[in-house]
């Protein structure tokens, strides 16, 4: 099973971080001698970070140290970390940032709880509901209706990082399927170093990496990016090509849950989300596969 574990994942998140910076960009004095592997030295990480190298090397190397908030700090601002990158090196390490917030108290990342209805509301924009695991614990119909009918599928499958990889329903349906991918595996990595007890999201990781080439690839990269807002290019089985601007929410009683919320680009995607709208409104016929509501919790 793919479960954390921080202190070599400590050591692998260090180096990569390290050998991906390019030491012209860093004002860091020049060096005569020939550099043999890509990246910052170690030396040169110690001197930016201001610890010994002895320290560095030992992180790198995973043998049990525990930083301090004030180093991993240090380390961030040494390696250019970004916020994401950040967050996670602090998971890793079982640190908090500095004036951390309070944390509510939050209801199960199962349960859509009162979310579901405001999910129910968006419509006609196609919304759902997602837990910290990227499953969908609620949909309304145009979100069904653009992608595919959830309620038919298996609960284990109900799960958007598993539909864009290994549903073949869904194989044509992202036009930019490697950027999605790449960035929705990003998004996965800080889950896993949040929640690294979390069973269940370390069988998906196991069965995302062992099912498909491309993710054990991307997975090993190491790149850490929580996505809030963007733009897709999609692929609608009846209705054809069009683009969509993506918005993701996290409410503030419930920070583990993401309710993501689906906009038309352009004139002509609108016309094709209507077309969905329209579609998901008409009468389905008593006993029709799939006839189950969308908007009930899962």
């Amino acid at each position: 099973m793919n479960t954390v574990n921080p202190t070599r994942e400590l050591a692998a998140f260090l180096r990569t971080r390290r050998e991906r910076l390019h030491p012209g960009d860093m004002a860091l004095p020049a060096r005569r001698a020939p550099r043999r592997t890509p990246g910052l030295r170690r030396e040169e990480v110690a001197e930016l970070a201001g610890v010994s190298v002895d320290y560095v090397i030992r992180l790198e190397q995973g043998r049990g140290l525990r930083p301090s908030p004030e180093v991993l700090e240090a380390l961030a601002g040494a390696l250019r970390l970004s916020e994401d990158e950040r967050a996670y090196l602090f998971d890793l390490a079982g640190q908090r940032p500095a004036r951390q917030p309070t944390a509510r108290r939050a209801p199960a990342a199962d349960e859509a709880g009162p979310l579901a209805r405001l999910v129910a509301d968006l419509s006609p924009l196609p919304a759902m509901l997602l837990n910290h695991r990227f499953d969908i614990i609620a949909w309304n119909p145009e979100m069904a209706g653009l992608m595919l009918d959830f309620g038919a599928l298996p609960p284990e499958q109900r799960n958007s990082m598993w539909l864009c990889v290994l549903h073949p329903g869904l194989g044509t349906f992202y036009r930019d399927r490697e950027r999605v991918i790449r960035e929705g595996i990003a998004d996965l990595r800080a889950a896993w170093a949040a929640h690294p007890d979390d069973t269940a999201l370390s069988e998906l990781i196991d069965g995302l990496t062992s099912g498909s080439e491309e993710v054990a690839r991307l997975w090993a990269l190491r790149d850490v990016k929580v996505n809030a807002r963007g733009r897709k290019r999609l692929l609608h089985a009846t209705q054809g090509p069009l683009t969509v601007d993506y918005e993701v929410l996290a409410p503030l009683h419930s920070p583990d849950q993401r309710l993501v919320v689906y906009r038309a680009a352009d004139p002509a995607s609108q016309r094709v989300l209507d077309a969905v709208a329209r579609a998901c409104a008409a009468p389905v016929p008593r006993g029709a596969a799939g006839a189950e509501s969308a908007l009930t919790p899962r």
